[in-house]
């Protein structure tokens, strides 16, 4: 798929969301997770990474290899919060959910190990990392050079590329609408991913989807609800601007709005 192939996300992710999210379990008031509920939530996590996997129409870069579709999946999952910080992956249960051998899965793993998405601690397994506060600032400021640059090198925009933007608007509502706030978090990160499509450049949405998917991470930690609300009205302003067309409108307002959201995300990680 190329950079201007923009076709909607498919509803399968929010879907598998949800069931996951209904399958986990507290045991108790300390939120420990039982054994046969811990089991239900891992199944209902590999379903789900089986469905990503078989889906067609989400954003994805030109895959040529099964290490590589592994890799997407796996971003993919992150981006829509379906492996959170801290999360330890298992190679038997992702081999058997995505149907790929150990060493195709493993090469998936290093890939996104170089990409910061995974860690790798010895004679412990790999990881979900957990960004912190130095870590957001740095995403932020490369938020900023790449959404914020594309927005000024972009010429008029298309009007499919127009539909994809206000269909991830209409996600975010809708999702909103049903107090689903992680959706709204998915839908949000999709109109990211978009507005660093209309630059042109495939190197440019490669490296933003890598810093989208570190900042889902850090989002996690978070109050879905508080974090995401503020920020429906803002997506539509920008979508407003270009509309007509009001590039460097967009671009500064762009600007503002990545600095209140960086402020809010560290305001609320320092007083953790």
């Amino acid at each position: 798929m190329g950079v201007s192939d923009m076709g909607s996300p498919e509803d399968v992710g929010a879907l598998t969301l949800r069931l996951f999210n209904n399958l986990v379990k507290v045991s108790d008031s300390m939120g420990r997770v039982t054994g046969s509920s811990r089991a239900n939530r891992d199944a209902a996590r590999d379903e789900a990474l089986r469905r990503l996997s078989a889906r067609s129409g989400i954003p994805r870069p030109p895959v040529v290899n099964a290490a590589e579709h592994v890799s997407h999946v796996l971003r993919r999952a992150i981006i829509e919060g379906l492996l959170a910080p801290g999360t330890q992956l298992s190679e038997q249960h992702l081999g058997a959910a995505l149907g790929v051998s150990r060493n195709t899965l493993r090469e998936g793993f290093r890939l996104l190990t170089h990409d910061r998405l995974l860690v790798h601690h010895r004679n412990r397994g790999v990881f979900v990392p957990r960004p912190d506060a130095a870590d957001l600032a740095d995403l932020y400021r490369l938020r900023q050079a790449l959404e914020g640059g594309a927005l000024r090198v972009a010429g008029p925009v298309a009007p499919e590329h127009l539909r994809t933007l206000a269909a991830d608007v209409a996600a975010g509502d809708a999702a909103a609408s049903r107090r689903r706030w992680r959706q709204v978090g998915t839908a949000n990160m999709d109109f990211h991913e978009h507005l660093l499509m209309l630059a042109g450049s495939p190197r440019i949405v490669e490296i933003g989807r890598q810093v989208l998917a570190e900042t889902r991470l850090a989002f996690l930690h978070l109050d879905a609800h508080a974090l995401h609300e503020p920020f429906l009205a803002r997506n539509k302003g920008l979508l407003a601007l270009l509309r007509t067309n009001r590039l460097q409108q967009a671009a500064e307002e762009l600007q503002a709005y990545l600095r209140d959201s960086e402020q809010q995300v560290l305001a609320t990680l320092t007083a953790r």
